[in-house]
């Protein structure tokens, strides 16, 4: 009947646990003592705590130190953890005990019921570990696994879209912009090949790290030092882990910098932060060349989604690069989160390991979407060639073409008049230099001047 609960026991006393739960008396003493919101770790977190709770039992059984009836038994419940059955039954809030020991004891519960009577949370599930290292490590292979399968591929895909993009339009000469003020031309393809280069640098900066990120703490136990733990417990367990997420983990050298300070899980945010920043130039770069269309710059013309007004018919708005602004805005500020928790580390543990894997993953899973969007907005504008070349024709900066023959002063007379009056440079130029035509289209040609030590594309 719902509403009925069972009484479970742990060594503070007695608890009344819901009937249908699968976790037990520390499980639900954590969900009576944090209700400080409504979050719960990430799906993704818990499948890979699975994981390690799998390999652990795999590691225990190999060494002898537990049944391997037993341990295969962990190992197949794990699975379907792993699977993503049974997650309703991980009620903990992400801001809990500041090791994740609530998360760990929740996970150790329900792996010691769906494997039978006679498995015991502590004594078994969590043999040969501690929630000071299974936390961090979880952390660890959670962050890499979603890094590996999820960011770097869209980061990719976005990076390919908007070269793609560049290439198709190397030929359009626009006018440069500096300080938002008029400068000297450059192609649409230089612009855009500019975004895919930071892309491709930010999946670089993320790839860097991957080595350190994998190097895990498993085995350290309570402080570091690995009490309680098996010799040649934490490589076979490390090996099964491997072999799960069809990756390659290591052990780390020094397991007490895993679990006392959180830098690499820094280094890890800061990658994404970088990420976060180049795609919040690449929005607001698509917004400000597709204002208007009449009174801004109009240079491109995003896809209409949707009305972009209730009351003024007609608009239509950057929608999707406000959106990708805005989560980038948030990964930001999860960087910032994730710095003021990572120097949380008293001693042999950081006490902010929950919060960390909270945001290092939504960051992750955040990016992801926010540059296949990205990515797809890039490639389905169009071009307004009208506007950039008359932009172009009129552009002041041209002059900077003329400083060797006429000299900077005349120059800026030029450049001056040409903009009072609202004429092309070039006819300005004509009337006020002793230069043919003929040479001053040669000096003044904008593809020229994008690209002016080298073959044009």
């Amino acid at each position: 009947m719902a509403g009925q609960d069972r009484i479970e026991r742990d060594s503070m006393g007695e608890v009344a646990v819901p009937e249908g739960a699968l976790y037990g008396a520390q499980t639900q003493r954590a969900v009576d003592n944090f209700g400080l919101s409504p979050r719960r770790l990430p799906p993704s977190f818990l499948r890979r705590l699975a994981v390690v709770k799998s390999a652990a039992a795999y590691a225990n059984g190999q060494l002898g130190v537990l049944e391997e009836d037993v341990a295969g038994r962990i190992q197949a419940s794990a699975a379907t953890i792993v699977q993503g059955e049974h997650l309703e039954q991980f009620p903990v809030d992400v801001f809990q005990t500041g090791s994740g020991t609530s998360t760990n004891m929740n996970m150790n519960e329900v792996l010691a019921r769906l494997s039978g009577t006679d498995v015991h949370p502590n004594d078994h599930v969590n043999m040969s570990q501690s929630s000071n290292d299974v936390i961090p490590t979880t952390l660890q292979v959670s962050a890499a696994a979603e890094l590996t399968s999820t960011l770097l591929p869209a980061v990719d895909r976005c990076a390919r879209a908007t070269r793609d993009k560049a290439n198709q339009v190397s030929q359009v000469v626009k006018t440069g912009r500096t300080h938002l003020m008029d400068a000297m031309p450059v192609t649409l393809g230089q612009e855009l090949g500019t975004w895919a280069y930071q892309l491709e640098e930010g999946k670089a900066r993320i790839s860097d790290l991957l080595p350190r990120l994998q190097a895990l703490p498993l085995g350290g136990t309570a402080v570091g030092t690995g009490v309680n733990c098996p010799p040649g417990f934490p490589a076979l367990a490390i090996a099964e882990i491997s072999r799960l997420c069809e990756l390659s983990f290591t052990v780390a050298d020094n397991p007490f910098s895993r679990m006392a300070a959180q830098d690499v899980s820094l280094e890890c945010s800061a990658a994404l932060r970088s990420v976060a920043v180049t795609l919040m130039k690449m929005a607001n770069d698509l917004r400000w060349m597709a204002s208007g269309p009449l009174a801004g710059l109009a240079e491109i013309e995003l896809k209409a989604l949707q009305p972009g007004s209730s009351i003024m018919p007609g608009k239509v708005n950057p929608v999707i690069p406000e959106a990708v602004a805005m989560a980038a805005a948030e990964v930001i500020g999860n960087d910032s989160t994730v710095t003021v928790a990572a120097q949380s580390g008293n001693f042999q543990l950081n006490v902010m390991l929950p919060l960390i894997a909270d945001k290092l993953l939504s960051s992750v899973a955040l990016l992801a979407q926010a540059c296949e969007a990205l990515g797809a907005t890039i490639s389905d504008f169009s071009v307004r060639e009208d506007n950039i070349a008359r932009s172009l024709r009129q552009n002041p900066i041209l002059v900077t073409a003329l400083n060797r023959e006429i000299g900077y002063e005349a120059a800026a007379g030029i450049a001056k008049q040409a903009y009072a009056e609202g004429r092309d440079v070039i006819d300005v130029a004509a009337e006020q230099t002793e230069l043919s035509r003929e040479r001053l289209e040669e000096l003044m040609d904008p593809m020229k001047l994008a690209y002016p030590h080298r073959e044009t594309p």
